[in-house]
């Protein structure tokens, strides 16, 4: 009700806009009324003229400051006035403290996994022997450096930021220290990836968006703020802007576009970059200051750090990373490629406590991998005969392999993204599949089982099946197993059983291992061996069996269509509409006239509802054609049906 009341107000505004109202009036009834003050952000804009404009204009205020970086003695600008330099100094006493010591402990925030790769200490932190050696800026912008990091953020990429083969992963930001490294970096990544088509590569392209603009005062040195966002391009140097207007242009030819550096269409720019980043659409975007405070995005797990961060601006930027999704992304996954060792132990002192680093960031490499050797004699000593056979007494023992082997994939999931993980894996690719095959086996046991109860699954058994699909099994990895057994003598006697087992690991393949085994066998590949042999180059063969398969799909899903049109009598062009809609906006309408067109004409003296009931038993068919097909194939044309 107070809020109805006129002479009660809230007024959302800047303090910019705050600044203007008392210029322009010298008298104002509001300046003798009670005010609250409630400024965000308040370590920005509190430590100057429109700060003292405010407290001296005003006779009846209360002033309330939030900021999760607050600015100490230590790092305080030393310029301006020496009364008004700290956050205590412009509001007074805190009044109560949350870090991010605190957001962390509580499950608000994630951790912070912090690595380092082809360090550079930054300005002012070289030793005399190099300062004469080394041209600092050169170096660090240097086309050669900067092409060295590219290749690893391309090499790494899936890895950091746990990209799968069907392009669910997180997305990322490469955060540089100036226009001229944030251009290169654009050109080297971009040139890489054309070279490495030409040469064969078929990885995707990864998306790369790049967006600046003017910011005449640039980041505060002293105290680690970043500079403002400002959408101002038309101060930009010409050459810097032609570049940006490029990289625009590369953005509107992939998805379709029309944006530009000028004015409103940049501002429209800057919004769809930002959706694209928060819905996955964009992968990595190349800032110099914009998005690195603010930006708020839980499908955002990387930075790429070649930028002098330090305090407010250090935290800031790294807190981009760490916002909760899944049970997949447990940190924030910061990679600098520059040495910010001492800048992270000084913000976390400063802004958390002295002991933070130990809460805030994530353990060693080492630690994680003795958890990891734990885990693993414990799932050999327990469950496993001294053949390696995975044995598993009664409903007690399944449930304790069920928690050993979770708590072994959590641990794993953080080790993936260690570039040594690989190197020092103890558990062999046949063994881990054999783990993770029971693991979904018992899963959908007891699943059955508390379907069948009508109960829950108990309480305390968690399946962490969106941490098997990191370990990727997917049509990819099984065709290239069909061209290698192909490709011998024939005497191959395991390769079926390899096929077989890698598609009981994967959750998006195994029920559909019959009509994965069905192309196997057809293929030659069977358990009693390779019947079929193909020369050439690895190239050839692959391409032999990718036709093939798409051959095969192509036949499975006309023939499992036909079946559907023809036992439920469906129109026939209809019904493919409908399938084809289904691949384009991930599901068979429930709604609208769609499925109502294909269905055919109930005669008004039919008894009941045969009408009702056969449009749900349509679209629970067509729904389950589709789950069978979505990950077999991208989309279905409306003209791919038999004539």
């Amino acid at each position: 009700e107070n809020l109805r009341d006129e002479a009660k107000r809230i007024c959302v505004t800047t303090i910019q806009k705050l600044s203007v109202l008392i210029s322009k009036n010298a008298n104002h009834p509001i300046y003798g009324r009670h005010v609250v003050f409630i400024f965000d952000e308040c370590h920005r804009s509190q430590f100057g003229k429109m700060h003292k404009e405010i407290v001296m204009k005003f006779k009846n205020y209360h002033l309330f400051g939030f900021t999760g970086t607050p600015i100490f003695a230590k790092n305080a600008n030393m310029s301006g006035d020496p009364t008004l330099r700290t956050t205590e100094q412009a509001f007074g006493d805190r009044l109560h403290s949350y870090t991010i010591v605190n957001a962390i402990d509580d499950g608000n925030v994630l951790p912070f996994r912090v690595s380092y790769y082809s360090t550079m200490r930054p300005a002012g932190d070289l030793g005399d022997d190099q300062v004469e050696a080394i041209d600092r800026e050169g170096a660090l912008t240097s086309f050669a450096r900067i092409l060295n990091n590219a290749e690893y953020i391309l090499d790494h990429y899936n890895q950091h930021t746990k990209r799968r083969h069907d392009g669910s992963g997180f997305t990322s930001i490469l955060a540089t220290d100036s226009i001229t490294a944030a251009k290169r970096y654009y050109a080297a990544l971009k040139q890489l990836q054309v070279t490495r088509a030409e040469q064969g590569s078929t990885k995707p392209f990864l998306k790369v968006a790049m967006i600046y603009s003017y910011a005449p005062n640039g980041d505060d040195l002293a105290t680690g703020i970043i500079a403002d966002e400002s959408m101002d391009t038309a101060q930009l140097d010409a050459s810097d802007r032609d570049a940006l207007d490029a990289a625009i242009s590369d953005y509107n030819a992939i998805f379709g576009t029309s944006f530009s550096t000028d004015g409103a269409k940049f501002q429209n720019y800057y919004k769809d970059v930002s959706l694209r980043l928060k819905s996955r659409g964009l992968d990595m975007l190349i800032v110099v200051d914009m998005f690195l405070t603010g930006f708020d995005s839980k499908t955002l797990n990387t930075l790429w750090v070649d930028k002098n961060l330090r305090m407010h601006g250090l935290l800031q930027a790294f807190s981009r990373t760490n916002r909760i999704l899944d049970s997949i992304k447990t940190f924030g996954n910061i990679v600098c490629f520059r040495d910010l060792s001492k800048e992270v132990d000084d913000a976390l002192e400063l802004f958390g406590d002295e002991k933070a680093g130990g809460i805030v960031l994530l353990k060693s490499y080492g630690e994680y991998m003795s958890d990891y050797l734990k885990l693993v004699d414990e799932i050999r000593g327990r469950f496993m005969d001294d053949t390696g056979r995975l044995v598993l007494l009664g409903e007690s023992q399944q449930k304790a392999f069920v928690a050993a082997f979770g708590a072994l994939l959590r641990v794993r999931n953080v080790l993936s993204v260690f570039d040594q993980f690989k190197a020092d894996d103890v558990l062999s690719m046949r063994t881990l599949q054999d783990l993770q095959s029971t693991y979904l086996d018992l899963a959908d046991q007891f699943k059955r089982d508390a379907k069948a109860e009508q109960a829950d699954i108990v309480d305390d058994l968690v399946f962490e099946i969106e941490l098997i699909r990191q370990v990727e099994v997917n049509i990819d990895y099984i065709l290239d197993l069909v061209m290698r057994a192909r490709s011998g003598n024939g005497e191959d006697k395991v390769a079926y059983d390899k096929i077989k087992r890698a598609i009981a690991t994967s959750p998006q393949l195994r029920d559909k291992a019959e009509l994965i085994l069905e192309f196997v066998n057809r293929m030659g590949v069977t358990a009693d061996g390779v019947s079929k042999t193909d020369r050439g180059d690895e190239s050839f063969r692959r391409a032999k069996v990718d036709a093939a398969w798409m051959d095969y799909v192509q036949e499975q899903v006309e023939t499992e269509l036909d079946q559907i049109i023809s036992n439920e009598k469906l129109k026939s062009s209809e019904a493919r509409r409908v399938v084809s809609y289904a691949f384009e906006a991930g599901g068979v309408p429930e709604t609208g006239t769609l499925v109502q067109a294909c269905l055919p004409k109930v005669s008004r003296f039919a008894k009941g509802n045969a009408y009702g009931e056969q449009r749900h038993r349509v679209i629970a068919k067509l729904q389950a054609f589709y789950t069978k097909f979505r990950t077999l194939i991208r989309h279905y044309p409306v003209e791919h049906g038999r004539a």
